[in-house]
């Protein structure tokens, strides 16, 4: 009996499909299922545990009773399906039996306590790491159709860096998920088209380039035909029906071939298996796009696969095939000395063939050929040996970096871009001095070269050689240089350099050192304007850092310490008026105030201001121009010669100057409950020169339902732009959160509201 509280939620209403089974048939073709899985899993695992695996297809059925499929299937044959994939690649008991109940906890009250309790802690937490994160409350009920987009995506995205952040910890997480996803893909059909697109785009985009990484052959073929199938219908039609059309005479010529390599291998003493290896249609699209080549033009579309005994047997098979097809200059790789990334090892070579044609051959191991079939998976099954250490060390570097990005960033979305960008993209393979392999994606720099060894020695970069000559900062990598980074310690990185890194992680250092510095700039910046705000208010100077209430207001604030807070203030998301205000640092008695009846308007620059001033009465009002200030900043109001009073931020330079020489033409003011009345605000944005970057910056204004009165761009020669920005916001707090959500842009270095003219540096 499964113990599990696997109540599921009623099936809809809606007549039962004809595909719909009666429940004996659908329990015969069950125990069919379940006993044909037991049976591949126990052909690589005779001491599997067969009534554990019968259990938890017991409770995955009994979780999914009522659903079913698109097809009309039920849907517990999707779990069992799952498990299959994942017996195909030879993966552990837990892993199948998590496969069975990988959809249990999100589509039953079944909670992790049981299924570990059932099944043990290694399943249940497995089962967690590729369930998919509830929906947020409320999310159903979105309004708009774009919201209801951004929404979903944002769920995906989320979703996804679950799924690889759970994988940093255990890895067969992802496998599951492969294998989940493949079998997704293969029923596709049955969905509505724009959901096939939309899986098949992110099949092809996140989850083959994984199966790669991970060296599993056999799920990143299958996964990336797929997609190819559903997102390029026609050209998936065109290619596969133009290699159906010459299929039978290239197999022809194959089979003769190997016959011939058979017997020289034999004759050598070599016992080998060899394989004739089609090569998949998505392989052959990217190529005759790669390369502006016609079909016709290309003839290795299939390959010769040599799978020996030893490593030795391996390079003498080599020198065989030398010996009997003269090998094609520049198409030799050795990828058992210098194995790929992800544990990938066997020679490639190309020969011209029997026919005069390019064929390419193989030659590799049975064990480096589960493991390139497998990558990953095979680990579960072999550990032992020096392989298995060198495997660890490449699983141990893949957490890293993704521990890595998950600090970098700033949400979900941020993290999936920096996966994506550092991790899936396509890849260049470059050397240490001392012969270590470094993978990175294409283009990248020495910049890039320096981050991903450590972030010091990027920090300090100030040149490189490659291949023993110096290049620029920006050179892009090709395969196999030689990368030597030099450093000093006295520079820091270059505003420059984001115009040309590759990587994310890159990015997000060279950022964030930039910003630590920025940061000290605004910490003086806070002191100073918290000083003077004491001054206005005839309290008596206080070091912040070392008084006690300060400490205690930036924790009341959610700031982390001091000097946070004063960084705040310094880079216009806090007030020192505010923060004087709530010390309480014994305050003069407050003057009179009274509320100025509505201005007059006699003029476009005036307008209503929610302002009141102790003392004054009738005067025009309007805000001054050199400071823009807002509900939130700390004004004082000046009252000018046939002008009327004139209001200004305290820090404003024009302030600070009539305190200086007209100080009894000064007046307390103070801002009243201004409701959604709007104000002119001036931003500066820093960001790299790229296309898209100011449409990105106006879609988040936007969003936000905040008008933009006005925009100017100007690049400069180090490949950054500024954008200033002119926008109406109902005050400060309104202000720092859009300027937040601007910053978050991974092309934006620094957003700051336009300071008063004393202060403008850019």
């Amino acid at each position: 009996m499964c113990a599990l509280s696997v109540e599921s939620p009623p099936a809809p209403a809606a007549h039962a499909p004809e595909t719909a089974l009666p429940p004996r048939s659908l329990e015969a073709r069950l125990a069919r299922a379940v006993e044909s899985l037991i049976e591949k899993v126990a052909a690589y695992n005779p001491r599997a545990d067969r009534d554990a695996i019968r259990r938890a297809a017991e409770c995955a059925h009994a979780a999914h009773v009522g659903q079913e499929r698109q097809d009309g299937t039920p849907y517990i044959f999707h779990p069992i399906a799952t498990a299959g994939i994942l017996a195909e690649l030879e993966m552990d008991q837990a892993s199948i039996l998590a496969g069975l109940l990988h959809d249990v906890l999100e589509d039953s009250a079944a909670t992790r306590e049981e299924l570990e309790a059932q099944f043990g802690s290694d399943v249940a937490a497995l089962v967690d790491g590729v369930t998919k994160l509830p929906d947020e409350v409320g999310g159903a009920e979105v309004d708009g159709a774009e919201k209801r987009r951004q929404s979903e995506r944002k769920r995906r995205a989320e979703n996804l860096h679950k799924v690889l952040l759970s994988m940093s910890r255990d890895l067969r997480v992802i496998i599951i998920k492969l294998a989940d996803r493949l079998h997704n893909m293969r029923t596709l059909q049955h969905l509505s088209d724009e959901r096939r697109q939309r899986i098949a785009r992110e099949t092809l985009q996140v989850y083959a380039p994984l199966a790669h990484r991970l060296g599993i052959w056999h799920l990143k073929w299958q996964l990336e035909d797929l997609s190819f199938r559903y997102l390029m219908s026609e050209e998936y039609d065109d290619v596969a029906r133009k290699v159906a059309k010459t299929r039978a005479a290239r197999e022809g010529d194959l089979a003769g071939a190997v016959e011939v390599l058979r017997g020289r291998l034999a004759a050598a003493g070599i016992h080998a298996e060899i394989q004739g290896r089609p090569k998949h249609l998505y392989s052959i699209y990217q190529k005759m796009q790669l390369q502006e080549l016609d079909f016709s033009d290309i003839y290795d579309l299939m390959a010769i696969r040599v799978i020996v005994n030893t490593v030795e047997e391996c390079y003498q098979a080599l020198g065989v095939v030398h010996d009997l097809w003269v090998p094609i200059r520049g198409f030799f790789a050795d990828y058992i000395a210098r194995p790929k990334p992800n544990n990938y090892q066997s020679l490639h070579t190309k020969v011209a063939g029997p026919t005069a044609e390019p064929l390419e051959v193989q030659i590799r191991t049975w064990g480096m050929h589960r493991s390139a079939d497998f990558g990953v998976a095979a680990h579960w099954r072999y550990k032992e040996g020096g392989k298995a250490d060198a495997f660890e060390d490449r699983l141990a570097t893949l957490r890293q970096r993704l521990f890595e990005w998950q600090s970098d960033t700033h949400d979900s979305r941020d993290f999936l871009r920096s996966v994506m960008e550092d991790l899936l993209a396509d890849q260049v393979f470059v050397f240490t001095p001392k012969g270590e392999v470094i993978d990175l994606p294409a283009g990248s720099t020495p910049v890039d070269f320096a981050y991903r060894i450590h972030s010091d020695l990027g920090d300090h970069c100030v040149g490189a050689k490659v291949n023993g000559r110096m290049v620029s900062l920006d050179y892009a990598f090709h395969n196999a240089d030689v990368v030597q980074i030099i450093t000093r310690s006295t520079t820091g990185p270059s505003l420059d350099w984001l115009a040309f890194v590759k990587t994310a992680s890159a990015r997000n250092r060279i950022k964030r050192y930039l910003r630590r510095l920025s940061r000290d700039d605004d910490i003086v910046r806070g002191r100073e304007q918290f000083e003077r705000e004491l001054d206005r208010r005839n309290l008596e100077r206080i070091d912040p850092g070392k008084h006690e209430r300060v400490a205690e207001l930036s924790a009341e604030m959610n700031y982390q310490s001091v000097d946070d807070l004063l960084a705040a203030i310094g880079h216009g998301l806090a007030s020192a008026r505010t923060v004087v205000e709530r010390l309480k640092l014994k305050p003069p008695p407050p003057p009179p105030v009274i509320e100025l009846p509505e201005p007059r308007a006699t003029g476009p620059d005036l307008r209503k201001i929610a302002i009141s001033a102790g003392g004054q009465d009738g005067l025009l009002l309007k805000l001054g121009k050199c400071c823009s200030p807002l509900p939130g900043d700390a004004v004082i109001g000046y009252v000018s010669r046939g002008r009327g009073m004139v209001i200004h931020r305290v820090d404003c330079s024009n302030a600070i100057k009539y305190y200086q020489r007209e100080p009894e033409r000064l007046v307390t003011v103070d801002w009243q409950d201004t409701g959604e009345d709007t104000y002119p605000a001036r931003l500066q944005v820093l960001v790299v020169d790229r296309v898209g970057v100011l449409n990105a910056i106006t879609a988040i204004v936007s969003e936000a339902r905040v008008n933009i009165s006005k925009v100017t761009v100007n690049t400069e020669p180090n490949r950054t732009g500024l954008v200033d920005l002119t926008l109406e916001v109902r005050s400060t707090d309104h202000l720092a959160g859009l300027m937040r959500r601007i910053e978050s842009l991974s092309d934006v270095f620094e957003v700051r509201r336009t300071e008063p003219s004393y202060a403008r540096r850019r």
